[in-house]
């Protein structure tokens, strides 16, 4: 990054920090911070094993020292500042659960973001719809670069280990549904949670393998281990009685087919089905009970973004490329590395590789995002 670059970032992101609010978690002085500050070289380095006793000066720190990211730990401590895990004395975390559009799909940024935005609308219905959490215990935090975070600060779970940890986010992700149960007899009760959505999903691959050409779907499963040529065709025979059965969630005939049972165990398009089901949650992020996670209100040095925290029930209105972007509109004059289309603040942008003007706010995106520098010498992009 130029000199010229990372001036003109320091200065954006001193001037957001001396007049916006800052709101530390909860038991501030128990957390761990760590920062990592703007900064030429290549190598990412963190300042970590930090404590603060309280928000004035954790704010004056921010301030004075302009960080590119701001961390806390999901973890309670009775030391956080000592230098190792160990003598930190764990005392407890807040479960949370990382959304990165990155896991998900490759494509646009503002495609990505729609689409991760899904996946923790989903999460969110599981957790207190399946799950029992308190909407008022959850906390939505859009990470000011490809994701979000949903916190659960219910005290309950802050003593949970990490294999309990994994137990809830395998639910959430659907890891680990055994076929059996879901299409067991159910005696006449509505399906609900994982059980209607699996039923769901069959059905619609039922429905999809009825729209094939009759060989082309036989030759499709024929080929599942312990399905022969002539179970395919009896199955297809039986696929009209199978596909209302399901929609009326009846199971007493269908598991005792042999190639529902094949397709359930192996059948990698409907694994597919059931995955995208699930609410695509990182598993790492989640069991790991001394995480570092982004301060909602700080900036991600990665887009220039603001770090937004969430009510669980503003997240179907929030536009992050409207709503995250800090900065102004003042022209500043950027040096485009390469061809690029983005969208920022209602409006998409076609910037060709070379010298061009734009709005403040897309100098700071796509100077962060390093595809772009600040043309010439001048910080201020005059």
């Amino acid at each position: 990054m130029r000199p010229a670059t990372l001036e003109f970032l320091k200065q954006r992101f001193a001037e957001y920090y001396r007049t916006c609010y800052l709101s530390p978690p909860s038991s501030l002085e128990q957390r761990e911070w760590g920062f990592i500050f703007l900064d030429a070289s290549t190598d990412v380095r963190m300042r970590r094993h930090m404590a603060f006793s309280d928000q004035r000066e954790l704010v004056d720190y921010v301030r004075n020292m302009v960080p590119a990211h701001v961390y806390y730990s999901s973890a309670y401590y009775r030391t956080p500042a000592a230098p190792t895990m160990n003598d930190k004395g764990w005392c407890g975390a807040d479960l949370i659960f990382d959304l990165d559009a990155d896991h998900i799909m490759r494509g646009p940024y503002a495609a990505m973001l729609a689409r991760v935005k899904e996946e923790a609308e989903k999460l969110i219905g599981m957790l207190t719809d399946e799950l029992g959490f308190s909407r008022r215990d959850l906390s939505v935090v859009f990470s000011g670069g490809r994701g979000y975070h949903v916190h659960v600060r219910e005290i309950a779970v802050r003593g949970w280990s990490s294999q309990e940890r994994r137990e809830i986010v395998d639910y959430v992700r659907g890891t680990g549904i055994d076929p059996a149960v879901m299409l067991a007899p159910a005696g006449g009760t509505p399906p609900a949670g994982w059980r209607r959505r699996y039923l769901d999903a069959l059905r619609e691959h039922l429905m999809w393998l009825r729209g094939l050409e009759r060989d082309e779907a036989k030759a499709h499963i024929s080929v599942l281990k312990g399905v022969g040529e002539k179970s395919a065709a009896n199955f297809l025979d039986s696929l009209d009685r199978f596909i209302a059965d399901l929609r009326a969630y009846r199971t007493d005939d269908i598991w005792r087919d042999r190639t529902v049972r094949a397709i359930a165990a192996a059948e990698i398009e409907f694994e597919n089905r059931v995955r995208d089901l699930g609410a695509r949650a990182d598993e790492p992020v989640t069991t790991d009970i001394k995480r570092l996670i982004r301060m909602p209100g700080s900036l991600h040095g990665g887009s220039g973004m603001r770090v937004v925290p969430l009510g669980a029930g503003d997240l179907a209105a929030f536009d992050p490329l409207v709503d995250a972007v800090v900065f102004g509109e003042r022209d500043v004059k950027v040096e485009m590395k390469a061809e690029m289309t983005t969208s920022l603040c209602g409006n998409t942008y076609a910037l060709k590789k070379g010298i061009t003007t734009v709005p403040e706010a897309l100098a700071v995106f796509v100077c962060c995002r390093n595809v772009a520098e600040i043309a010439g010498e001048a910080a201020d992009g005059s």
